[in-house]
């Protein structure tokens, strides 16, 4: 049964369309994944169904009684609201009482009244919050707030940050228990664990689901339909994010195949037509209207894809180094002790909960931020490319009535590429899918991921050699993110990239540094699912430590170092560099990962054995690991 129904919708905004003749429906057991690229209309058109944008053309048709909640990209919440009062604002007569419970509990417990009066609305208060299901979506808030990191319930809106403003309007969404969630981008400012569970939530979820997200894993696990937006037009694909991919390459392949066929038929056609026949009988006139028509006929082109052709310039050996970095705020440590010298060929990829410290290290990287204690070089021929997460936000404070053609050309009218060539603003605006009527226009009309796109050619148009791209999947369609994950791999330079996006961790970087409580930042070798690998084979070493912390073997490994980028006992961080790794220990690194395993496996065995001596080689091997994991600062 479809809950909604647009009827060839129509939408214009002048200097483009989003929507020409556009028509889609959404049943009860959908979960639709929207995909296109910035600027197509993907925003837009969640607004539409939630009513906050008007209809040019068409109409939508919505069933009686449905409820309906939308979650912006930047959702609107009060900033006098504690966290659950936002969470409770449209719970009504349940936020009523939940407040009244904790104010009459809160008199009790400090002796403020009348007890046997307030004990006696205490009771009244718990029959009606039993009977109107108060304590139950208490209990959900809670709980669902918590799985996405938040704690402190009584927290002003005020003094929340835009990320965590992001969480509470998600957890607000979720517990309105809605019919359908429209959703727009709702993994943004997520960490992993988060996501995942997020995206377990939504499988069990029992309304229709319509949203748009960068995340190709969550598209894959989320939805069981695409619908793409592409010049004005929708495409439905009955399936997830991968089945699309197969059948959008199959239909682009058979366009062009039916365009050249059309091509080569017109073209003996109008030969035919040259030759003057010398009778214009009916069946003539007839084949001259054919060829007329045919004429007229367009097809519309493969959609264009970004193209990413930028300067390159040398990059010497000494990159950035940072020898014994310290950085707190109050007395919360955020990094600590941290030493590491980047070589020209890292492809890093920086993980941790929000707040553990990320973005302040890409500070003090950059030079923004300066550490407490420790020093930052950096090589002479280094030139830093930055991508900040608040891009977006500073383009617009600064130029939101600049155009976009004069924001770019403020690097250069014209650069030359790697490959040789020299194009101008224009020209590269247009490889970034700006075309001529767009870049005359004032910065802020375009959407949030233009300008997201825009930040990221004039950054790359500067000709880095160090890259650091900070959320740079935040509000950046999948197309230019496949488009950005090519150009990283023949990039030529040092790459370092802080990411909660999965897919996109797994396509760009070979190491992970995951930032830990207390300011420890612990080396892992692979991308971002090898490192899941190692943490879930760490874990698994590491339960019978803490059920028997008596035996010898296992208080040994507990007291071994663990695999930090800067051991603090490591010999070579106080007189030199960190160490290369040998060929042995490169080789020895390079099996590691089919080796744990299997020493898992053995350990098992080992443990219905009762064999403390293979144990024992379980825990050397493990140990040995993040010794080798802590020597390679420097390959």
């Amino acid at each position: 049964m479809s809950i909604f129904t647009l009827q060839s919708v129509q939408k214009d905004f002048g200097i483009k369309e989003i929507l020409k003749d556009a028509s889609f429906s959404l049943d009860a057991t959908d979960k639709v994944g929207l995909i296109g690229t910035n600027g197509s209309g993907k925003s837009t058109l969640l607004k539409m169904i939630a009513g906050l944008e008007p209809i040019d053309g068409g109409q939508l048709l919505v069933n009686s009684g449905v409820n309906i909640v939308y979650l912006p990209q930047q959702p609107d919440l009060d900033d006098n609201r504690t966290v659950l009062e936002q969470v409770f604002a449209d719970s009504g007569e349940q936020m009523a009482l939940v407040r009244q419970y904790e104010q009459v509990s809160h008199k009790l417990a400090h002796g403020q009244g009348d007890a046997d009066r307030l004990m006696s609305q205490l009771s009244h208060l718990t029959h009606q919050m039993e009977s109107t299901g108060a304590w139950e979506l208490e209990t959900n808030a809670k709980i669902i707030l918590t799985k996405l990191g938040i704690e402190d319930f009584e927290a002003r809106i005020s003094d929340l940050s835009g990320g965590y403003r992001k969480r509470i309007a998600l957890a607000t969404a979720l517990l309105a228990d809605p019919d359908v969630l429209l959703m727009d981008e709702p993994t943004n400012h997520l960490d992993a664990l988060s996501v995942e569970w997020l995206q377990d939530y939504l499988n069990r979820f029992r309304g229709a689901l319509l949203l748009i997200t960068h995340d190709r894993y969550f598209l894959d696990r989320v939805t069981n339909r695409i619908v793409e937006i592409d010049r004005g037009d929708l495409y439905s694909y009955s399936g997830n994010y991968s089945y699309y991919l197969e059948k959008k390459a199959l239909s682009e392949e058979s366009a062009v195949s039916s365009q050249r066929k059309h091509q080569g038929v017109l073209r003996r056609e109008l030969e035919w037509l040259k030759q003057g026949p010398k009778a214009r009988s009916t069946k003539q006139r007839a084949r001259i209207d054919r060829i007329r028509e045919m004429q007229s006929q367009e097809f519309k082109q493969v959609q264009g894809k970004v193209d990413i052709a930028t300067p390159g310039r040398r990059i010497g050996k000494k990159v950035i180094e940072l020898e014994k970095v310290c950085k707190a705020y109050g007395d919360r440590t955020l990094i600590h002790n941290f030493t590491y010298y980047f070589n020209p060929e890292d492809r890093i990829g920086i993980i941790g909960g929000n707040g553990a410290g990320k973005s302040t290290l890409m500070d003090i990287i950059t030079g923004r931020v300066q550490p407490d204690s420790g020093t930052v070089e950096i090589g002479s021929t280094i030139h830093i490319g930055y991508f900040d997460q608040h891009s977006e936000a500073l383009l617009t404070a600064l130029n939101e009535n600049q155009r976009v053609i004069d924001y770019i050309k403020e690097v250069g009218e014209f650069i030359q590429t790697a490959d040789g060539t020299q194009i101008s603003a224009s020209q590269m605006l247009e490889r970034f899918l700006f075309p001529g009527n767009q870049q005359y226009s004032p910065i802020h009309k375009l959407s949030g991921g233009e300008k997201r796109r825009l930040f990221l050619m004039r950054v790359l148009m500067s000709a880095p050699n160090v890259l650091i791209l900070d959320e740079p999947t935040n509000d950046l369609d999948v197309q230019t993110l496949a488009v950005l994950e090519d150009y990283l791999e023949d990039f030529n330079g040092c790459v370092i990239v802080v990411s909660h996006d999965r897919y996109f961790l797994d396509r760009t970087v070979e190491t992970i540094f995951a930032l830990e409580p207390g300011g420890n930042i612990r080396q892992y070798p692979g991308n971002y699912s090898v490192y899941l690998d190692f943490k879930k084979a760490e874990d698994s070493a590491a339960e019978p430590t803490n059920s028997s912390a008596n035996k010898p073997t296992a208080k040994s490994t507990a007291e071994q170092p663990t695999a930090s980028v800067t051991p603090p006992t490591a010999p070579t961080q106080h007189s030199s560099k960190p160490r290369k790794l040998s060929y042995k220990e490169k080789r020895e690194f390079e099996q590691l990962e089919t080796e744990i395993p299997k020493l898992e496996a053995e350990k098992v065995e080992v443990e219905k054995n009762a064999l403390p001596q293979s144990t024992s080689r379980f825990y050397a091997s493990a140990a040995a690991f993040r010794a080798v994991g802590g020597a390679d600062t420097n390959n």
